[in-house]
């Protein structure tokens, strides 16, 4: 009977191991990148495209996964028009005239993939590079703190009407369409007067608008470009984007969950990109101080930094801040990973230290590990106030080092990659640089 019980209670641990999960950065009992992703787009081949985007949709369509799309220069859904595109269908950007998809104010996307057929946006050259084309926006008329609570994209659109590019108004619930199992990759084009496009821009979208199981690789802008609106990102993904993985802005109210950033320090700008930024304004002067500052609430995140020799990059200056925190923003981060980064957050030199400002910014039940400082300020060489802060263990935040591949159940996959922590491997240490390397 003893022995029948030491077997039973032997099988019951085992079991309890297997479907065990670590409780912070990207989470799930199964490696929920598998399947869907694709961290090598450029060996893609897709069919030549039989059917052309161009000019205005203005009666809904359905895009099927039989033909490939080619989108032509700047294509807008107006007229609350409902586009629906079917699951594994392909999208091609056209790199000559620089193809973009505007899902105008009122209208919808409706882009529902599966795990195993998930609908693709990519460049339509065959040697594929960042910013071959566009990217997809979706406008709605959610608040922002604008004045007038209403603007538009300044990206040099030759709209038909110009209520196509103009987002913002006073409907929390405005509802945009949805994303789920959804890629887009070498999006981002450069232009002359206005920057960088971003693989997915959601300007002023509603809290009913739907963005899950979303990749967005190799964008030469950021990867998701978040102005104004409320609206959730569940389990989304930026991979080797150039600038910000995820930028928010205009006084957005979202929140992000169960998500993943992975930077390399070889294609990020060198005029600066995080893997988020937090701001209320570029501007102060252009914004309502009546109406609310951003407010993002993050947990489950995974901001990884992946280096082939992290502590030469980072004399060299090429591995930046993890996270960017403007001023007059509000930002909480629960369970998350951020992991070589030098340093891990920066606070704009703006925010004043004060309990006012400290209790905005939160970090709870994280895990830093391979940084050469946590928690800065801009501009300042004496951080200690805020490293003694954030340290305190009410915040229970963790500080350790350890390469990737003893971090990550399996970094180093080349085609699906698994960057769950590894169970039980969180272990307290000291700073990953000796204090006579500083």
């Amino acid at each position: 009977m003893k022995n029948i019980t030491l077997t039973s209670l032997f099988f019951l641990v085992a079991f309890s191991s297997l479907f065990a999960q670590q409780e912070k950065g990207i989470t799930g009992y199964n490696n929920w990148l598998d399947s869907w992703t694709d961290f090598q787009p450029n060996k893609a081949n897709y069919d030549e495209p039989n059917q052309i985007l161009s000019g205005n949709i203005t009666e809904d369509i359905t895009l099927s996964k039989r033909n490939t799309y080619l989108l032509l220069g700047d294509v807008f859904v107006t007229d609350s028009t409902t586009l629906t595109i079917e699951p594994g269908t392909v999208i091609l950007g056209d790199s000559k005239s620089k193809g973009a998809l505007i899902i105008t104010n009122g209208s919808q996307i409706i882009a529902e993939g599966t795990a195993t057929d998930p609908i693709v946006f990519t460049s339509n050259k065959t040697d594929k590079k960042p910013g071959d084309w566009g990217g997809l926006f979706l406008l709605g008329d959610a608040p922002t703190n604008v004045f007038g609570n209403v603007t538009a994209l300044n990206y040099g659109f030759r709209p038909t009407e110009t209520n196509h590019i103009s987002y913002g108004g006073e409907h929390l619930e405005a509802n945009s369409g949805s994303l789920n199992y959804v890629r887009i990759e070498y999006a981002g084009k450069k232009t002359k007067d206005f920057g960088n496009f971003s693989g997915l821009t959601l300007a002023g979208v509603g809290n009913q608008t739907a963005i899950k199981n979303v990749m967005v690789s190799y964008s030469d802008g950021h990867a998701y470009n978040v102005l104004g609106g409320e609206i959730a990102l569940t389990k989304v993904v930026s991979y080797r984007a150039r600038k910000n993985d995820f930028n928010f802005n205009y006084g957005t109210q979202s929140r992000i969950e169960n998500s993943i950033a992975i930077r390399s320090p070889y294609i990020s700008s060198a005029d600066g990109s995080r893997c988020m930024a937090i701001k209320s304004y570029d501007n102060k002067e252009n914004s309502d101080s009546t109406k609310k500052e951003t407010f993002v609430d993050a947990s489950n995140l995974t901001l990884i930094n992946v280096s082939n020799d992290l502590k030469t990059d980072m004399q060299m200056s090429l591995v930046q801040e993890a996270i960017f925190i403007g001023a007059d923003a509000t930002f909480h981060i629960n369970k998350s990973v951020i992991s070589g980064f030098q340093p891990a957050v920066i606070l704009d030199d703006k925010i004043q230290i004060n309990n006012e400002n400290l209790i905005k910014i939160r970090f709870t039940r994280s895990y830093f590990n391979n940084c050469k400082g946590n928690i800065f300020r801009k501009g300042y060489t004496n951080n200690d106030d805020l490293e003694s802060w954030y340290g305190s263990r009410a915040f229970d935040n963790v500080y350790s080092k350890g390469p990737d591949e003893e971090t990550f159940i399996d970094s180093d996959h080349s085609k699906y990659p698994d960057f769950r922590l590894r169970i039980n491997k969180i272990i307290a240490s000291n700073d990953l640089f000796d204090d006579e390397d500083e």
